[in-house]
């Protein structure tokens, strides 16, 4: 489809130097985009409710519909669709339409840095409809910038006609300051999550060293396996007696190389595994899951123990 662009022919008319689109354009895409609504749509669902990456999206394109763009115009289509998503959500009447029966609100504030070095993501919740209202990016964490974000979340709230009943957060100096300026005799509570970590400091630090210890003990894994599948390589190797002879069969694989490699696979799972968090600390599940393999390994010796004595 071709969208011609005009100019105004009559001289003496003030837009006549400006290049006007049709106006049924916008029925078919937006301005200055080379995708239709459809086309449009279908990559901001994919890459939102599908997590697709960019090269995916731009190859299934291709592929199931030959449709033949680049990066970045995939890349452009997302900012915009983002853009449009949260247009929608900010707007005025659906919020005041979502808080119609709420007869107060509570609202916390944090901050998300994605990388050490990259600048913070700071976002405003409200928690009884659990929605997000609005997020920027500082590359200051200064108060006054913080403040200013404190400062929109009030605005907000003045245009929902809805007071505010509570503030939370981690109770950063800057959160401190800035709720106690612009939301002044609101109460301001410590985040559940945060207080909880906080508190759980200690523990995690010996939870930590723990695992260092397990970590040392637990040594020559990688040097097992090494040795189990060279036994297996070598197993496999075809037996001749000439070099005229007729090749045999590889041998079969060992059941027991199996289950020695399947162990080890288990306890590099364990160390490996970092989850957990306060409430079930690493490195007391990392203790659990090791003496669960040591016990296993234990009932495994003592049934072979108990199979030879029958035997003889």
């Amino acid at each position: 489809m071709v969208c011609r662009l005009v100019k105004c022919p009559d001289r003496e008319c003030p837009n006549h130097h400006r290049t006007l689109s049709p106006e049924c354009e916008a029925a078919m895409c937006l301005p200055r985009c080379i995708l239709g609504w459809d086309v449009f749509c279908w990559i901001g669902q994919r890459r939102f409710a599908r997590h697709w990456s960019v090269p995916q999206i731009r190859a299934e394109l291709q592929d199931s519909y030959r449709i033949g763009v680049s990066e970045d115009a995939v890349e452009d289509a997302i900012a915009r669709y983002q853009a449009f998503v949260a247009a929608r959500e900010q707007d005025p009447q659906r919020l005041a339409e979502a808080y119609r029966g709420v007869d107060k609100i509570v609202l916390s504030i944090d901050g998300l840095q994605p990388e050490k070095g990259h600048e913070t993501l700071y976002v405003v919740r409200e928690l009884t409809q659990k929605r997000i209202w609005f997020g920027e990016a500082l590359v200051s964490s200064s108060a006054d910038e913080v403040r200013r974000l404190i400062a929109l979340a009030r605005q907000w709230a003045e245009r929902l006609g809805k007071p505010v009943e509570l503030w939370m957060s981690d109770k950063q100096e800057a959160f401190l300051s800035g709720i106690a300026a612009e939301f002044p005799g609101v109460p301001h509570r410590y985040c559940q999550n945060h207080f909880l970590r906080d508190v759980a400091k200690p523990l995690l630090e010996e939870d930590s060293h723990a695992k260092v210890q397990m970590r040392s003990k637990v040594r020559g894994l990688r040097a097992l396996e090494r040795e189990t599948l060279q036994a297996q390589r070598t197993a496999a190797v075809p037996a001749t007696t000439t070099a005229a002879a007729a090749v045999e069969p590889a041998a079969p694989s060992d059941p027991v190389a199996a289950v020695v490699l399947d162990y080890c696979t288990v306890v590099k799972g364990i160390l490996n595994n970092d989850q957990g968090g306060p409430l079930h600390p690493p490195g007391v599940r990392m203790a659990e899951a090791l003496t669960s393999v040591r016990q296993s390994l234990e009932r495994n010796l003592q049934a072979k123990k108990g199979g030879a004595r029958k035997a003889r």
